[in-house]
């Protein structure tokens, strides 16, 4: 497994040891055991060839791959995406030469075409704008071209969007929660834009599930439920008493924003 450290691997993580999995967890010289795993270190993941993969990949099963660059700053447009796609389809090679029979790797929704008010189904066209999506897209299609042809089941688990346990203060609802806390004002675009929210512990024993079952191909993994973002931030300052900070409207609404994303989930029967 790769990316147990992050904030949707540590879920994931919970949910693979809670259905008994084995798990080699690949982690930096820097970061901390992932408890219950076998530890391997690598400096760059990404800058590993597949050659080594099949090495570490020797008498495993599965492959679990979560990591990616996730800057909530800069993910967006950033050129490491490019590296984080030539690595998940170096590991996907080293893993198939070493006899690897399942591998799940992590997609967005930011795949879709998002010019649309309708909920999106697996089905739905991919038309990524983004540097991070087009390379979550083509990483999708290279490894459904290529990994059933070398005997390896392929599950690729589309986020939507997550919230919860160790989230980055940078995004919004720990940005909510950390100004409503202390009684300061909180800016927002319009706050119309509507969204598919989830916790990320959901998420992640979903993907758990998807990694330990047999189902194949792209799998949404969302709530289908609709909110705007101006009901979440209400239900958020409802919990501190603070309504009267929030500041609709004080910030622009970016252009590529996109009005309406919502997901179709994949229903959990067919994740085992």
């Amino acid at each position: 497994m790769t990316g147990a450290t992050g904030f949707v691997g540590r879920q994931v993580l919970k949910g693979l040891l809670a259905r008994k999995a084995t798990v080699t967890a690949v982690v930096r010289p820097d970061q901390p055991h992932p408890p219950g795993t076998t530890r391997l270190e690598l400096v760059d993941a990404f800058a590993t060839d597949a050659d080594r993969w099949s090495a570490h990949a020797a008498g495993h099963d599965t492959v679990c791959h979560v990591a990616w660059f996730v800057d909530p700053d800069n993910y967006l447009q950033s050129t490491l995406n490019f590296a984080c796609m030539g690595g998940t389809l170096a590991l996907a090679r080293g893993a198939a030469a070493a006899g690897v029979t399942r591998f799940v790797g992590i997609g967005t929704c930011f795949e879709y075409d998002l010019a649309t008010s309708a909920p999106l189904g697996t089905d739905a066209a991919l038309a990524p704008r983004s540097i991070y999506a087009a390379t979550k897209a083509a990483t999708w299609k290279a490894l459904a071209e290529s990994l059933p042809q070398m005997g390896v089941s392929l599950a690729w688990c589309r986020l939507f969007y997550l919230y919860g346990e160790g989230e980055d203060p940078r995004r919004l609802v720990p940005y909510l929660r950390a100004r409503l806390s202390a009684g300061l004002p909180a800016d927002l675009s319009h706050g119309q834009q509507v969204r598919d929210f989830m916790d990320v512990a959901r998420a992640g024993d979903a993907v758990a599930a998807v990694t330990t079952g047999t189902c194949s191909g792209a799998v949404n993994i969302c709530s289908g439920q609709p909110v705007t973002i101006a009901d979440l931030a209400r239900q958020i300052a409802a919990q501190y008493g603070r309504p009267d900070l929030l500041r609709l409207g004080a910030r622009p609404t970016r252009p590529d924003d996109p009005a309406f994303v919502v997901g179709r989930p994949t229903p959990l029967k067919e994740l085992a």
